[in-house]
């Protein structure tokens, strides 16, 4: 069953002078603690125009949980420590919309490789980082 709820998002966004040096690191997810994969699955659903009633398959690529979503239309992962090769894998499967957690990538190199990848192996998909 699917119930409304607030925002899976924290409210991050500050200025220099609202931030000092110890709030850094409580900033740096904007994914509320209690928030599970599919609430954020369910969040990126409307913004992709896929119906809440669209298939939805878990399937573990590069050795971290996945979601595709209504054949491939979309994959999203929102595990932790997510590597190139993950991102790879849902590059190489040419989905229409591609969605990742920023707090999801293992390191900066992987982040910087997740356009690139999609880039090489599936062009057109449009990605987000969320």
């Amino acid at each position: 069953m699917l119930r409304i709820d607030s925002s899976n998002m924290e409210d991050t966004y500050r200025t220099p002078g609202e931030t000092d040096q110890m709030d850094l690191l409580s900033l740096a997810d904007n994914v509320k603690l209690d928030r599970t994969p599919e609430d954020l699955l369910f969040e990126v659903l409307p913004k992709f125009r896929i119906p809440y009633s669209a298939r939805i398959e878990r399937r573990e690529l590069g050795g971290r949980e996945c979601f595709l979503v209504d054949g491939n239309r979309l994959v999203a992962c929102f595990d932790t420590e997510v590597g190139t090769e993950t991102i790879e894998e849902m590059a190489r499967l040419e989905p229409d919309y591609a969605v990742m957690r920023d707090a999801s990538m293992r390191d900066d190199a992987t982040q910087a490789n997740f356009e690139e990848l999609f880039k090489t192996y599936s062009p057109d998909t449009v990605r987000r980082v969320i």
